[in-house]
């Protein structure tokens, strides 16, 4: 098996059309199909059922495809870190996180990545919980910090705690002159502003589902991507957001937040990683985290930590 043929196949799969799959290739048809052909033969099944239009794989196809793709990005990721550490001598780790995560742990772990591996090149890409998965699988991170419940066979994850919800109120608004814990029903009836819109599922959906359980109803619900937008709707009294305890500190200014009373209303810290990762490296970041949540921080207090 070699790789221009797992390439070959991905490229069929994809458009399910051998012709189009060859212009993309910039090959002719017939060697393409030959190609195909091969990799089947080798593998003993057949990957395209050729029967019908447009093409479709098979169960043992699907199946397949799935992995050629993770292989081939695999592939790419370790081609381009080769490249990388040869140009700097530098070994890069990537983690994805939600960005309410920047609030809270996600810099102080960093922190002592750094003084553990001087020589390490740690990235952090913002990305949402179901972006994660994808990119752990395809190699494109390392890592991953979401806050909504997936599952993947390929994919081990931890809940490290459970996050107070907070309350985003406009100045003006009358709950805004309290500061004790407010009762998810007190803003039913109240436009929710409620983030990211996408992709889904996400924590917009958390959100929407605790209101369900609680027998809330939001006046109307507005849906925005980012939770830098949502708190920019709140401030202009549009509305009030729920958000995650560690990222009351931005817009302070103009925003007021109250803590959710609910039992219910947590948001969980996820950290994702490959299964069977064979870095070395998940085992000392869980110790990582481990110190750091035993000196209890600042944005440590607000949540219950399961871990």
């Amino acid at each position: 098996m070699e790789l221009r043929q797992l390439r070959y196949f991905v490229a069929v799969a994809r458009e399910r059309n051998f012709s189009r799959a060859a212009e993309l290739l910039h090959i002719a048809q017939p060697p393409l199909s030959r190609q195909i052909q091969q990799l089947e033969e080798t593998l003993g099944v057949t990957l395209i059922d050729r029967s019908i239009r447009p093409l479709a794989l098979t169960d043992a196809g699907r199946f397949f495809y799935d992995q050629a793709r993770q292989i081939l990005s695999r592939i790419d990721h370790v081609r381009e870190q080769t490249r990388r550490i040869a140009a700097s001598r530098r070994e890069i780790f990537i983690i994805g996180c939600v960005g309410s995560t920047l609030y809270s742990g996600i810099p102080d772990l960093v922190r002592r990545m750094r003084a553990r591996w001087p020589a390490l090149g740690i990235e952090i890409r913002e990305m949402m919980s179901v972006e994660q998965i994808a990119a752990l699988k395809d190699g494109r991170i390392d890592l991953g910090f979401g806050r909504v419940r997936l599952s993947d066979p390929d994919i081990e994850r931890i809940t490290l705690r459970e996050e107070r919800l907070v309350v985003a109120f406009p100045r003006e608004h009358p709950k805004s002159l309290l500061s004790e814990p407010v009762a998810l029903s007190e803003i039913a009836g109240e436009t929710l502003v409620i983030y990211p819109s996408k992709p889904r599922p996400s924590f917009a959906d958390e959100v929407l589902a605790l209101c369900a359980d609680l027998n809330v109803e939001p006046g109307t619900v507005e849906e925005v991507r980012e939770i830098q937008t949502a708190l920019g709707l709140v401030a202009a009294a549009i509305g009030v957001c729920i958000l995650p305890a560690a990222a009351q500190r931005q817009r302070m200014d103009d925003v007021c937040y109250r803590v959710l009373s609910d039992e219910r209303a947590t948001s969980p810290v996820i950290m994702s990683y490959r299964r069977n990762d064979g870095s070395g490296r998940i085992e000392e970041i869980k110790g990582l985290i481990r110190e750091m949540y035993a000196e209890n921080p600042p944005w440590l207090r607000l949540s219950n930590v399961t871990w």
